[in-house]
């Protein structure tokens, strides 16, 4: 079994590298992997404004890190800058999102349409980031056959169906906590092997099916405890 929800998985090759023609002889660190998007977000920003060529320094600090991190975390994708001149926008943009495997938009089940669902479903259609919303699923009689985000709601019963039909492999878990390793299953069962998970629950998985969890609670916790103490 896999560990808890929201456990960092042990270092491994990136799987968009191969497709690209990338040689993947390392595994690339869980840390540097975490800090991928939010150097694709530097990225696309740059690539929005017109910039051809940016240097590490200022991608670093677009994307919150240090130049020198900036620079080994993309040795690890093969990446190199050109001494004076920096890195290539488009370029090493298509490389980061190759290796994140979001260069074409991949269908997410999101499966919990209460008020979060639905924002979740909203968001991701608005912002996309290389994401799309390509099912809707719930269990109350009163939202399936609703229209969200441009969606008819499916029935919960139809949920591997839903997986089967739309070929997705990820899916957004908002269901109450006391659903979520029984929905978590029925989707592994169909094929789903990466979930970000809105709940406290701490989900068991099969090998090879990666749960992130999204506890907004304890992140306020978290953060309760670190201003602590400090000043009004």
């Amino acid at each position: 079994m896999s560990g808890p929800a929201g456990e960092v998985p042990a270092a491994q090759p990136v799987a968009g590298l191969e497709a690209a023609g990338v040689p993947t002889v390392r595994p690339v660190p869980p840390a540097t992997v975490g800090r991928l998007p939010g150097y694709l977000r530097a990225l696309t920003e740059l690539s929005v404004l017109g910039v051809r060529t940016t240097s590490s320094e200022r991608l670093a600090a677009l994307a919150g890190v240090g130049s020198a991190q900036l620079r080994r975390d993309l040795s690890w994708l093969g990446s190199h800058g050109v001494r004076g001149v920096g890195y290539d926008v488009r370029r090493l943009r298509g490389r980061v999102a190759d290796a994140l495997g979001v260069e074409s938009d991949l269908a997410v089940v999101i499966v919990g349409i209460g008020r979060l669902g639905h924002a979740l479903a909203d968001y991701l259609r608005a912002e996309g980031g290389g994401f799309r919303v390509a099912a809707l699923v719930d269990t109350d009689p009163g939202v399936v056959g609703s229209a969200v985000a441009g969606l008819a709601v499916e029935d919960d019963k139809d949920l591997e169906d839903v997986v089967r039909r739309e070929g997705a492999v990820l899916a957004v878990l908002a269901t109450p906590v006391q659903a979520a390793q029984r929905v978590c299953d029925r989707l592994v069962s169909a094929g789903v092997r990466g979930i970000l998970a809105f709940t406290p629950a701490r989900l068991a998985v099969p090998d090879g099916v990666t749960v992130r969890a999204a506890d907004v609670a304890a992140e306020l916790q978290i953060l309760a405890f670190h201003t602590r103490g400090t000043p009004a």
